[in-house]
């Protein structure tokens, strides 16, 4: 599995590309949403991508550009904001979500350098792109439902 994460503006319009590869199936999965951020995207590619196997207990390799999600599993980072429910920690709402599905699953995380000529990570750069600028984009309730109102100058 390849996924990607995109947003114009940080936070601004977001999305998503995934590629899945088994044998000869493969298959692009993308998204965009109206306001969100770049790790949201990028580890919301990893959750839905994980999230689409059909079966559970997969052994699933995954390639990704982003230190954020790649750095959290393969360092322990995300076991340990688990064990302090997530203190102080972003995307609380994605990380919960994520940890239900890697747990189903046997997952490896290899990083890769974005925008060096891996063709898959390429794919997922340019999925993730066109649904971040697409018209219909969704709403990322986890993100916006966080967010403070702007100040008034009254």
């Amino acid at each position: 599995m390849y996924t990607d994460g995109a947003a114009k503006g940080n936070p601004g319009n977001g999305g998503y590309g995934i590629v899945l590869k088994a044998g000869k199936h493969y298959r692009e999965i993308s998204e965009g949403f109206r306001m969100t951020t770049n790790n949201r995207m990028e580890l919301l590619a990893v959750i839905v991508g994980l999230e689409t196997l059909k079966k559970q207990a997969q052994t699933i390799a995954i390639y990704s550009d982003s230190k954020y999600v790649v750095d959290a599993v393969n360092k322990n980072w995300v076991f340990n904001w688990e064990k302090k429910a997530f203190k102080g920690k972003k995307n609380i709402d994605l990380w919960k979500r994520f940890l239900n599905i890697y747990r189903k699953h046997h997952v490896t995380f290899h990083w890769v350098k974005g925008h060096a000529g891996n063709m898959f990570n390429e794919k997922c750069d340019e999925l993730a792109v066109i649904a971040a600028e697409q018209n219909d984009l969704l709403i990322d309730e986890g993100y916006e439902k966080n967010q403070r109102p702007p100040k008034t100058l009254l």
